[in-house]
């Protein structure tokens, strides 16, 4: 392996690295536009020039493998005077319009030139003119002006998507980055080529204008979308409900996971987010009246308890949902299934496999399916809802899924008019809230901490961004205290300790904290789901 130094600091790296690695490896940053880690190496933009010793002339950070004994400066006035005059040329035809461009304030033409540009320009002449605010897709609007031809979006299209629909066209000034004839940028990842431009040149349409980017606040997270679980980056608001008509959440992007998703997501998931500040549930409702989580509760656990003293455990149905987090459902379990001797719960609810693919995509549209496999709760749904409508089950208890959708209106119709009660307890409006005879108000993912086991079978947390809307409560919240009123012995009072005691009871848990899941998630052992 090469030896070599970089700024006074050495290091040992694998044959093959390039300069620009093997800095990154040091926490040394070289200033790059067209290099990304993801995609194959351009070469093309100039910017990550360093100063080789015994070499002639700088050369480019991203493109020059490591030597043994190399011995390379990033900060002279050499290299400084390189990087100025690289972005002199970049800014030839680039608009100086930074206060009206959606990306100011993330921009790296614009942070590179704070840090290392000339500010003394010599440009007299006119600039070439290019297409402006040209919307190539549902979800994209280019700038051709603004581009500075690094080809990331050309690259992506090309090796990660594999739908090849950039190119660049025409030479010299003249040149620009653009469609091909007769296509659309309308892939099932087209959000990420947005991500990865490092001008204001390709502009996501969902958040274009929405908000300046420093008014954002970030918090790591994992996608609910599919059972991949890919792990992102969450934007959003909280003191300024004039943007977005009050949205709090602004946009959600890909956060690096190289075991899960790399550098990307998927459209699905990016723009999937509306469901958390729209159509929510806000208040406890009984039979179309407002209610309180006092009278519910107490009546829910009342009528719990009246049941397990007379032996009638298996007139009560629970449908928990893969969308509730391993700690939910393993409260389910304990309360539901050994408390109370309920046997006629099921997460396994029929549904039409969504779209998928062979990269990130996967057709179960739940987080937590493997989770709810480790938990173990085997019955079919179907067979649940037949029992209820031939009355063999007086009480049905369902965990956000929407029945309607899945076995049809009138069946649900028929549930709510032979059934003694009707809980639904979710986030969102559906066909079941409207037929359920109680109706329980719950956070969102993004409103409550736990953890989601993907489809490779590694457990992630997602970690609490937003506080609970109005007076909406987290599920494992609305469940401790179910069990209170109870009088079930549950000594758990957070996901945090709800989690720790999974690990004593499920052996692929054991040993887990939050703390040793970390950021980027752990695979679960012996676990092939």
């Amino acid at each position: 392996m090469p030896k070599l130094t970089i700024d006074g600091k050495e290091i040992e790296v694998p044959a093959g690295t390039t300069v620009i690695q093997a800095a990154e490896k040091l926490g040394i940053f070289v200033p790059r536009y067209c290099y990304h880690p993801g995609l194959s190496i351009a070469g093309n933009c100039r910017i990550c020039l360093v100063e080789v010793e015994k070499a002639p002339k700088l050369q480019i950070a991203c493109n020059t493998p490591v030597t043994d004994g190399m011995v390379v400066r990033t900060n002279t006035q050499k290299v400084t005077e390189g990087q100025q005059s690289v972005l002199e040329f970049l800014l030839i035809n680039h608009p100086l319009d930074c206060p009206v461009c959606d990306q100011s304030g993330e921009c790296d033409l614009q942070n590179f030139y704070m840090q290392y540009g000339r500010y003394d320009p010599r440009f007299e002449e006119q600039k070439v003119k290019k297409p402006k605010a040209v919307p190539i897709g549902p979800t994209i609007m280019m700038d051709a002006e603004r581009c500075i031809l690094c080809s990331r979006c050309e690259r992506f299209t090309d090796e990660i998507s594999k739908t090849g629909e950039f190119g660049i066209f025409n030479r010299g000034d003249r040149a620009q980055i653009g469609l091909y004839p007769g296509k659309v940028l309308d892939n099932k990842y087209s959000g990420n080529v947005a991500d990865i431009c490092p001008v204001g040149a390709l502009t996501d349409r969902d958040f274009r204008f929405k908000a300046r980017v420093w008014y954002l606040s970030t918090a790591p997270s994992v996608c609910n979308g599919c059972s991949q679980g890919c792990n992102i980056d969450v934007h959003y608001v909280l003191d300024r409900p004039h943007l977005a008509d009050g949205a709090r959440v602004m946009r959600l992007k890909p956060r690096e996971n190289p075991d899960v998703n790399q550098w990307w997501m998927c459209d699905e998931g990016r723009y999937g987010y509306k469901f958390i500040d729209q159509g929510r549930l806000h208040e406890v409702v009984y039979r179309g009246t407002e209610s309180t989580w006092e009278n519910a509760l107490t009546q829910i656990a009342a009528g719990l308890a009246e049941a397990k003293a007379e032996g009638k455990q298996s007139t009560v149905g629970i449908l928990p949902s893969t969308q509730l987090t391993t700690e939910e459902l393993f409260l389910i379990r304990k309360i539901f299934m050994e408390s109370l001797g309920i046997s006629q719960i099921s997460v396994n609810v029929p549904s039409q496999p969504g779209y998928s693919d062979d990269f990130l995509i996967k057709a179960d549209k739940n987080p937590n399916t493997a989770g709810a496999r480790l938990l173990g709760q085997p019955l079919d749904a179907s067979a649940i809802i037949e029992k209820a409508l031939s009355g063999q089950i007086k009480a049905l208890w369902v965990f956000g899924h929407d029945l309607v959708k899945l076995f049809g209106e009138e069946k649900v119709k028929r549930l709510s008019e032979t059934l003694c009660v009707l809980i639904f307890v979710g986030s969102n409006e559906n066909g079941t809230s409207r037929y359920a005879h109680w109706v329980l108000p719950s956070s969102v993912y993004l409103e409550k901490d736990g953890t989601f086991v993907n489809c490779q079978g590694r457990v992630q947390r997602i970690g609490q961004v937003l506080p609970p809307l109005k007076d909406s409560r987290p599920d494992w919240q609305i469940l401790l205290d179910l069990a209170h009123r109870l009088q079930i012995p549950l000594t758990q009072r957070s996901p945090e300790e709800i989690f720790a005691s999974i690990g004593h009871v499920v052996p692929a848990f054991a040993g887990l904290t939050y703390e040793k899941i970390g950021l980027q998630g752990i695979p679960l052992r012996g676990q092939s789901v």
